[in-house]
């Protein structure tokens, strides 16, 4: 996992698109939301911020 990262930074970085990492720390983050809240009781509250 940690060489997938360094990966896709390099990436980023080469090709001058580094805007592009904020968008995917949050899609990473509101999908582990997601998941963390599929079973649990605050999931009505986040499903409603969708």
């Amino acid at each position: 996992m940690n060489e997938f990262i360094r990966e896709l930074w390099d990436f980023l970085r080469v090709r001058k698109k580094l805007w592009l990492a904020p968008l995917l720390v949050l899609m990473v983050a509101i999908g582990g939301l997601l998941i963390l809240a599929q079973g649990s009781v605050i999931a009505p509250f986040i499903y409603t911020l969708f």
